[in-house]
């Protein structure tokens, strides 16, 4: 999850179109017949693009399509029956993921279908049939629904277990543009049905940069994590950010669970435990009462452009008191993530962050995201990066991703509590090794 090999590219374009989203799946059982000597291969899923047919304002230019490697995935062969999924006659039709449904004994596909959810059954990843829809009247509806993603999850400390339904949206995000909304319920191989009917508005980031990530299937059983991965970018800006090698990244792993909450159920993210490998050199600050700055640029002793930084933080009853922390530069560039108690809020702050003349939209607002849980004690778990900031607050209960592009890169850091005293339990910050070959 940390280290990654470039690889060729696995599928080109062809006279069906381009290649779009999709996912794999481990045919265990090789119900596609597509294994070689025995072996299970592994199939992928993904969306025919036929840019011809978009250009000539046909609706049904996006089909579905599968590949089968029998090679540990380095390389690839287009099934000759391709698409296995045409399109019934709708402009946005696609970014399959694909699970196996074992009481049925079938795959599931869910599917993104212009502003709601198709859900499709299939014996042998060739043949699929429509079961239902979810969603036409249910979520964030600001655009069109994208790279949906459906898995089982437990209920930490119980005996039960819930699905989730992941439906990136495009723009309708919670500070507008690109975002990911989740819902929690039960699916029973045909339909999927909401706990709560009048479940609000859930995301699974409350930055403005996570787009479009999903699970991995086939996840060992001995390992047993639900990871995701996603796209550290947003729609309204992605294709001016001021980069010159490259654009946009992936945020960093995560492991996915399912926790109660005073609010309810929540889905909460963490960071994966590989992601220690990348520590270094470490500063440790001790229990202290803060109130103002506590400047630690000349005491950390490497730099904060690769860092990560866990600082909880004691607040008093009622407290009305903004902690968190911010980066800056030698230009008065600054970055603030942190808590605001008065208005029980975490929030990430870009505005002087760095470029902006990129987009009008791009430091327009202050990104904020609700707090799940009603103790004193808060939780600031963070990764920086040149250009990114990743927090997991409340170990994981409320998430926020941001980019920003300072004109140089930050050399400075403090910790700050505004607007009264708090006690500063532990702060650990270590630097980390790059993973960039």
């Amino acid at each position: 999850m940390v280290d990654w090999e470039y690889l060729p590219i696995a599928l080109y374009p062809d006279s069906l179109g381009m290649i779009f989203s999709g996912s794999a799946v481990f045919d265990e059982n090789n119900t596609s017949d597509l294994g070689k000597d025995g072996q299970p291969p592994l199939v992928a899923i993904f969306t025919y693009h036929d840019m011809d047919g978009e250009k000539a304002q046909k609706v049904d230019y996006q089909t579905q399509g599968i590949a089968y490697s029998n090679d540990n995935g380095r390389t690839w062969t287009k099934y000759a029956g391709n698409p296995v999924l045409k399109n019934p006659g709708i402009r946005d039709f696609r970014d399959p993921k694909v699970m196996w449904y074992e009481p049925t004994q079938k795959w599931i596909m869910a599917l993104a279908v212009q502003d709601h959810i198709a859900f499709y059954s299939s014996p042998d990843l060739k043949s699929w049939t429509h079961e239902s829809d979810f969603g036409k009247d249910i979520g964030a509806h600001g655009g069109v629904w994208e790279c949906p993603d459906l898995f089982l999850l437990p209920i930490e400390g119980t005996d039960e277990s819930k699905w989730i339904l992941f439906v990136s949206i495009n723009p309708g995000g919670p500070h507008g543009g690109s975002a990911t909304q989740y819902f929690i319920g039960n699916f029973d191989g045909k339909n999927f049905t909401l706990d709560d009917p009048k479940q609000n508005e859930l995301w699974v980031d409350y930055g403005r940069d996570n787009y479009a990530g999903v699970t991995w299937s086939n996840i060992p059983k001995e390992d047993g994590r639900r990871l995701f991965l996603g796209w550290m970018g947003n729609w309204q800006y992605a294709q001016v950010v001021p980069t010159e090698k490259w654009r946009s990244a992936m945020t960093v792993a995560r492991e996915l669970t399912l926790q109660n909450t005073p609010a309810g159920l929540r889905l909460f993210s963490t960071p994966v435990k590989e992601l220690e490998t990348l520590r270094g050199q470490s500063f440790t600050l001790n229990e202290q009462t803060l109130q103002g700055d506590l400047d630690l640029s000349s005491q950390l002793g490497f730099s904060p452009t690769l860092m990560e930084a866990i600082v909880e933080f004691e607040l008093p009853q009622g407290a009305a008191t903004d902690i968190g922390l911010e980066l800056s530069n030698s230009k008065g560039e600054h970055y603030r993530i942190g808590y605001d108690a008065a208005k029980k809020q975490f929030y990430s702050d870009r505005l002087d962050a760095g470029k902006e003349d990129f987009s009008i939209l791009f430091a327009d607002k202050i990104h904020t995201g609700p707090r799940w849980l009603d103790d004193n004690t808060v939780k600031l778990h963070l990764f920086f990066d040149v250009a990114s900031a990743e927090l997991f607050a409340d170990d994981g209960a409320t998430v926020m991703t941001d980019i920003f592009f300072p004109n140089e890169d930050y050399n400075k850091i403090k910790i700050y509590s505004e607007n009264g005293e708090v006690k500063l339990i532990n702060a650990s910050f270590y630097a980390i090794k790059s993973i960039w070959k």
